[in-house]
């Protein structure tokens, strides 16, 4: 299937186009995940980390990180002849979090990237996305060297509301990413199901 046309015999298909939001702390993954998926080459807006930065950067844990998101990455998906997604990967420091406001505008969901080594990090995007009201799931990246917790064991110590899913993911693979994918769109179609029906009744 190429983007933009149908089978033989059938009117072109006007695909819906849905954004996404792809947040965390800093270096847990969210950069690696939109280039895993992308169908196109992504925008990645990395800089290398200076020494200016190590008074505001903690890289414990990740210290093999050399460089950092400085505004956003974006890529593109296509799920089916009829979805496409476009993604947007938030910038993890604090003190790009100003960008976050204009980046959700108009974002059907979001995937919150945590790192149990560092899942403290994720608390400032959960809250952020609980305040707005912004549909979002934990996508738990299976680093190597990290230790593996039961989705329910993360789900307690996010303190999360029991219709947010948890899944672990491989932000690397591709496979995995599109299952994480999948599980937000599902998870905001129903989010926005049960608020209609609230909103009926």
């Amino acid at each position: 299937m190429i983007f933009g046309r149908s089978e033989r015999g059938k009117p072109p298909v006007e695909p819906v186009t849905l954004k996404i939001l792809v947040a965390g702390g800093f270096g847990v993954g969210k950069t690696t995940l939109v280039g895993a998926v992308s169908e196109i080459r992504p925008l990645r807006t990395e800089e290398f980390l200076t020494e200016a930065g190590r008074p505001v950067d903690d890289t414990t844990g990740v210290e093999r990180k050399h460089t950092t998101t400085v505004a956003m990455d974006f890529g593109r998906i296509t799920l089916r002849e009829d979805l496409v997604l476009y993604l947007f990967g938030t910038p993890g420091q604090e003190r790009f979090w100003f960008m976050w406001d204009e980046l959700s505008e108009g974002a059907l969901g979001a995937i919150v990237l945590a790192d149990t080594r560092r899942l403290g990090d994720c608390f400032a995007a959960v809250d952020y996305f609980e305040r707005r009201s912004i549909p979002f799931l934990i996508g738990v990246n299976c680093f190597e060297d990290a230790a593996r917790y039961p989705v329910e064991e993360v789900r307690r110590a996010l303190d999360l509301d029991v219709a947010v899913p948890v899944l672990l993911c491989d932000a690397r693979d591709r496979s995995s990413v599109k299952d994480v994918l999948v599980g937000v769109v599902q998870h905001a179609m129903d989010h926005d199901a049960d608020r209609r029906q609230t909103v009926t009744t």
